[in-house]
């Protein structure tokens, strides 16, 4: 999905195409944004908080305090919350205001707050947006860094046929997508990215393995995607399915045997690998084919060492490839994670810890510190894997940048 993670802030005003806007929120949604809506007083007459509630998953807001109770709605929130702020449709009057900082409705104080990029769409009659005033205040709202869309030609709701037409929701939805997603150093780059645990088999029922979801690296593999890069997703037994519809090819694998082959028939032609599977360390010396019957007994399983794929990718990369690990520890992270990132000659490691709460296996948000080939130290609050996946990737172009730079 090509929005997974970003949050994008609608103020719609009282136009007639306000309509379009409960389709908008469902395309952004459809590609992982998450989404609030701020709703002018006039907007509430052509579309309803309900509706737009439904839609998003999120309460609309309509005014700076709750008449009934006091409580306050909060415009600073909400304008740093944002990753983008479209206003749309943007009428004559808003434009006005906006222009002129006014703030007497609260989508008009969130703009005035906001630091996140602005965009509006304006929509209006044809005479309306020709007329000097209106055109003085969108150029002086371009001088001050606020993103206009050029309304369309075609049928207005006065009858009339001109310019004034505000966009069809899809094409809102990829100016978002394309203004959120510029261009990055990694589109057209190939990459592997494990992840999931691996299962090594005891019998035809049993098997040695552990907690890990595989949710953290099928992050990963998205957020590269969604990048513009062609994605090897090599990926242990895991029930957590890839969204991205486009540009990952995924392989599902199920022992660290398995997963060693895969990566190295990959690896010659990829630009970096992330290895962010939690591979088994042992597996058992003898693999029985038939179910072991239970004696009663005490059961001694002998174990033998599971191939080190991290470190043999460390050993086979070239300048021009990046191999980044993941370090899960439970105390002194950093200065094991600082020897596994020497170690296995990696270009950066990320370490989890399992003493942060919110962090590990299984759940829906991480707490990353990355350690770079320097031991430069990076460290990042606890958020969603989806966020975090995207902080690495930030990283990782980053690297790049230098590299070329």
């Amino acid at each position: 999905m090509k929005l997974s993670g970003k949050k994008v802030l609608i103020g719609v005003t009282g136009g007639i195409a306000a309509y379009k806007i409960p389709i908008l929120v469902r395309e952004l949604i459809k590609e992982g944004a998450q989404v609030q809506v701020i709703l002018t007083p006039d907007a509430q007459a052509f579309v309803t908080p309900l509706t737009l509630a439904t839609v998003s998953n999120n309460p609309v807001h309509t005014a700076f305090f709750n008449k009934t109770t006091g409580e306050w709605d909060s415009h600073i929130h909400l304008a740093l919350w944002a990753d983008i702020f479209l206003i749309a449709p943007a009428t004559a009057n808003t434009l006005a205001k906006m222009a002129h900082g006014l703030a007497d409705n609260l989508l008009l104080a969130v703009y005035l707050s906001a630091r996140c990029k602005c965009v509006v769409a304006p929509a209006m009659d044809l005479d309306m947006l020709k007329h000097p005033s209106t055109e003085k205040n969108i150029r002086t709202l371009e001088k001050q860094g606020v993103e206009i869309i050029p309304s369309e030609t075609g049928f207005l709701a006065s009858g009339l046929i001109g310019e004034g037409r505000m966009p069809e929701p899809e094409t809102l939805c990829k100016y978002i997508i394309e203004t959120l997603n510029p261009p990055s150093i990694l589109s057209n780059q190939s990459w592997v990215v494990t992840a999931g645990p691996t299962f090594e088999s005891i019998d035809p029922v049993r098997f040695i393995g552990n907690h890990s979801s595989g949710k953290m690296g099928i992050a990963i593999a998205e957020a590269l995607a969604t990048k513009g890069a062609q994605v090897i997703l090599i990926c242990g037994p895991s029930s957590v399915p890839h969204r991205h519809q486009g540009g990952i090819q995924r392989i599902d694998i199920t022992s660290a045997d398995e997963m060693l082959e895969a990566v190295e028939s990959h690896f010659d032609k990829a630009d970096g690998v992330i290895m962010a599977a939690a591979v088994a360390d042992y597996k058992p010396k003898i693999s029985h084919n038939e179910k072991l019957k239970k004696s009663g007994k005490n059961l001694i399983l002998e174990l033998t060492p599971n191939p080190d794929i991290l470190s043999r990718m460390g050993e086979k990369k070239n300048d021009h490839q990046l191999v980044i690990g993941f370090a899960l520890e439970s105390s002194n992270g950093i200065n094991h994670a600082k020897e596994k990132l020497k170690k296995k000659n990696l270009d950066a490691i990320i370490l989890n810890s399992l003493e942060d709460d919110g962090a590990g296996f299984g759940g829906d948000t991480n707490r990353i510190t990355i350690i770079d080939k320097e031991e430069e130290i990076i460290t990042f609050p606890l958020k969603s894997k989806a966020d975090v996946a995207n902080d690495i990737i930030s990283f990782i172009e980053s690297v790049f940048y230098k590299k070329i730079s």
